[in-house]
């Protein structure tokens, strides 16, 4: 073999492998991406936490805690919050409800994908149950009501960009469920 067959095999290597990183690369942004949100707040992407925060401290601060609800135009159901909104204590547990209903005559199964808005309120937006966390499965006509816990992380008060923040929306969108879809994981499941 000539040097120059063995550096054409040895680039055309180089070149395949190349391109198998890129394609895995591909493949693993959005999961690796929703993670790195899910643990940072970036994007207004609420954190996910295992437990209640079991701080001593609540503070004094109020903020209104409003809810969204769309639906995918694809998925046949209704969605709402059951509360418009809510106020709580900065490091207060707190518990809402949203409901949907399968307005067809087949199960459906849907995943919600969330956010809060300001951005800068993600991080410390921390979630501990969701209706987010698996695939939902409605039967025809069934409704459901979805639980969400969250608390708001007593850290918001150190950060001057969160001092003007008295309003955080929390929004959910459902979609139709397809096979290969990343549904996030509960804290508590094993």
């Amino acid at each position: 073999m000539t040097l120059k067959t063995r550096q054409t095999k040895m680039t055309a290597v180089i070149v395949v492998s190349i391109i198998f990183l890129m394609l895995g690369l591909a493949f693993a942004s959005v999961p690796l991406y929703q993670v790195f949100c899910q643990k940072t707040g970036f994007g207004g992407t609420p954190k996910i936490v295992a437990a209640p925060y079991q701080g001593m401290v609540i503070s004094h601060r109020e903020i209104r805690i409003q809810f969204n609800a769309d639906v995918n135009p694809q998925l046949p159901w209704i969605f709402k919050p059951l509360q418009r909104e809510i106020k709580i204590k900065v490091g207060q547990n707190a518990l809402a409800f949203y409901q949907a209903k399968n307005l067809s005559n087949r199960p459906i199964t849907g995943m919600a994908t969330y956010n809060v808005v300001p951005d800068k309120a993600g991080k410390y937006f921390n979630k501990m149950v969701c209706f987010c966390f698996i695939e939902q499965i409605l039967i025809p006509g069934q409704t459901m009501d979805m639980p969400v816990q969250f608390y708001l992380d007593p850290d918001i008060e150190k950060d001057p960009d969160c001092e003007d923040i008295q309003v955080i929306t929390l929004s959910y969108t459902f979609h139709p469920y397809k096979p290969g879809m990343v549904p996030f994981k509960s804290p508590y499941e094993k």
